[in-house]
């Protein structure tokens, strides 16, 4: 096991690890306990009473953090005519067709970190599905990235559009923001994504849909949060 540093055994001393805090009292903690040189991203992880195993227990979806996720987004736009001029008037990095799918496949080229689509481009990004797809980099339909509405969803990628989905133990991970943003951003971006997850609890879910939430900054130690705490924050 690896040997923890001072300034972690530090912050970790500050935290109780039988306690279960609220949320309030968890992100400024965690703010409290970031140590290191840069700007540490605060992340949620939220324990999901779902079998992801079963199809319809999947849970799976985009939110629009208040307040973004303090870094910048390089977006591609795959798309022909008029809808190129659209998606670069919105903020796209990238947009074009054939020319950025072939230099994908012959240069790996791969500099940006969302990828949009018309529907009419899907058969021709399919082609490189295998690069694309384990990066998490493909356009999907469920997730809004496929679309003639490119304007708008760039749009949403550039303000702190998230996506996220269950992973196969029940856990969803997610950044809500840089240590910089202070509590009260963080919270408010925190009530956005725990909202929208609590609206997509699947109708097949049983028993507690909330079994456990922990935050933790990049380099800090894991805080623990009351559940019941959501009561305050969502509605």
């Amino acid at each position: 096991m690896a040997k923890r540093g001072k300034k972690y055994l530090n912050a970790r001393s500050k935290v109780d690890p039988l306690k279960k805090y609220t949320f309030e009292e968890a992100v400024k903690l965690a703010i409290e306990c970031a140590y290191a040189r840069f700007d540490e991203t605060l992340d949620i992880a939220v324990r999901l009473g779902v079998d992801p195993r079963h199809a319809d227990q999947m849970v799976r979806g985009t939110v629009v953090l208040p307040n973004g996720l303090g870094k910048e987004v390089r977006v591609l736009v795959f798309a022909k005519g008029e809808k190129v001029k659209e998606a670069l008037d919105a903020g796209a990095d990238y947009a074009g067709a054939e020319e950025y799918i072939e230099k994908i496949q012959k240069e790996g080229w791969l500099e940006f970190d969302k990828a949009v689509a018309t529907p009419d481009m899907m058969g021709a990004v399919g082609k490189i599905g295998k690069i694309l797809g384990p990066r998490g980099l493909m356009p999907n339909a469920k997730l809004g990235t496929v679309t003639f509405d490119v304007a708008k969803v760039v749009k949403e990628i550039k303000a702190g559009k998230l996506d996220f989905k269950v992973e196969k133990t029940g856990i969803v991970h997610a950044p809500m923001g840089k240590v910089s943003f202070g509590p009260d951003k963080l919270l408010e971006n925190i009530t956005a994504f725990m909202d929208t997850v609590i609206r997509l609890k699947p109708a097949t879910s049983k028993g507690t849909y909330i079994r456990g939430i922990a935050i933790s900054t990049t380099m800090g130690p894991g805080i623990k949060v009351d559940p019941l705490s959501l009561k305050t924050m969502v509605a």
